[in-house]
This record gives structure tokens, C-alpha cells and sequence, in this order.
């Protein structure tokens, strides 16, 4: 490993833990997202984690915000720009949207049933963007 991913690796640590502590499974690799996708059943929050300011401040806490409230079947996350392969995999499941990161896809039975582009987390309050979510998990979760 060279210094940039080490430290980069080091940087990205906590904005990895914070989703892991709210109870998050990190998909990594292409594998590990193939492998979530083709036994996905139920309900699934998809976090596109990224190390801008809006998923620090907005997206991150939004989604666990929301969680504590309406909780999905599984919650999973791939980190943009740290695990290409995976978060690329990831897109490719719902490639009718333009890739986003941060942002959020909320899955029914494998299927995109709603995705929140980082234009919808970007600039508002963070309290919006966990309503918003929390409103479409609502939604989706009583289906």
C-alpha cells in the first residue's frame, strides 16, 4: 500500500465507523455487493458514503437519524471513491439514476424503490434530509 491509501485508509476510518456504529454492514468488493444483492429480501437502505462535508454533515446523520426510527431490513453501505469496485457494482443495480455520492437507495426485494441523489442532500438542513428519508422508509417498510 502506498502513503496516499494509507492515509487516505486512515482518514475515511472514522466516516466508515459512524455508519458500522449505527449498524451498518460496509460492502467492500464487487463480491461482497453481488453476493447482498442476489439474497436482498425485504427492505435495504443503501448509503453511498463519500468524505465530502454533506455526507459528514447531512447524510451520515440523516440516515442514522432515520433509522432510529424506521428501521429496514438491512442496512448497507459502499464508500465512493475509497472502494471503487464495490460502489460501482452497487450503481450498476440501479443504473437508471446518475451516480450520486453521497446518496441514498432504498430497496425492495432487490429492486430500487427510491434513491435520494446527493442534489436532494446537498444544501439542505439535515433535518430535512432525514425527514425525507425518513418518510420513504416509512413507505416502503409498510409495503
Amino acid at each position: 500500500m502506498n502513503a496516499y491509501d494509507e492515509y487516505m485508509k486512515q482518514v475515511t476510518q472514522p466516516m466508515r465507523q459512524e455508519l458500522v456504529d449505527a449498524g451498518f454492514t460496509q460492502l467492500t468488493t464487487a463480491d461482497e455487493v453481488n453476493e447482498f444483492m442476489a439474497e436482498q429480501k425485504g427492505t435495504a437502505l443503501v448509503v453511498i458514503n463519500s468524505v465530502c462535508g454533506c455526507a459528514a454533515g447531512l447524510a451520515r446523520p440523516a440516515a442514522n437519524q432515520a433509522i432510529a426510527e424506521v428501521k429496514p431490513d438491512q442496512l448497507v453501505t459502499v464508500f465512493a471513491g475509497q472502494d471503487p469496485e464495490a460502489t460501482a457494482t452497487m450503481r450498476a443495480f440501479f443504473d437508471e439514476v446518475p451516480p450520486s455520492s453521497p446518496s441514498m437507495a432504498i430497496l425492495k426485494d432487490g429492486q430500487l424503490a427510491y434513491f435520494i441523489p446527493r442534489e436532494n442532500i446537498e444544501g439542505f438542513p439535515m433535518e430535512q434530509v432525514r425527514d425525507h428519508l425518513t418518510d420513504v422508509l416509512k413507505q416502503v417498510c409498510a409495503e
